[in-house]
């Protein structure tokens, strides 16, 4: 449906990233696209990520990977992550590219990126190599400059003020 699919970039220290990322999944669903959305370092079974649910319900199809990240979860293996996001990106490569998808998120692949699970290279092949129909959205904060120039569109999510910054946690149904 689609004829040229571009890459979308939504970074930042604010929050909003997979919310626009969701939100343009409900929009190109609403016309009939057939999309995928694969995670890293979100695990739905630890967080009850409830937009994933509704998602499958739609018709989007899901993969996790690297459910884990430091940040979260003390004494984890930085091989064992960078093995996970390697298989991600194999993955999508083998699989995903070969299954006529309109739309594909990369939610978080930014973090896997920044924090070295993901090398630099390995990125720019995979947009390098994504099927010309696709449109491809990659979320998460951090974004370097050599795959921001890839992009056709990039949105800086900016914090100004946020309830973690009074020391409230995140909220089911809000913040996951």
């Amino acid at each position: 449906m689609i004829k040229k699919g571009l890459v979308y970039i939504y970074t930042g220290d604010g929050k909003g990233k997979t919310t626009a990322a969701v939100g343009q999944i409900i929009r190109a669903l609403g016309h009939n696209l057939k999309i995928c959305y694969i995670s890293f370092h979100k695990d739905p079974k630890k967080w009850g990520y409830g937009e994933l649910d509704i998602l499958r319900k739609l018709g989007v199809d899901i993969f996790c990977f690297a459910k884990e990240h430091p940040h979260f979860c003390k004494g984890i293996s930085f091989k064992g992550l960078r093995n996970e996001c390697k298989k991600a990106l194999d993955f999508i490569e083998k699989e995903i590219f070969k299954k006529d998808y309109d739309l594909l998120v990369l939610d978080e692949i930014n973090i896997a990126l920044r924090d070295g699970y993901i090398k630099e290279n390995k990125l720019l092949d995979l947009l390098n190599s994504k099927p010309k129909s696709l449109s491809l959205i990659l979320t998460g904060r951090g974004m370097i400059d050599k795959i921001i120039e890839k992009a056709d569109l990039v949105s800086e999510i900016k914090k100004i003020k946020h309830p973690f910054d009074r020391g409230l946690k995140g909220r089911r149904g809000i913040e996951f």
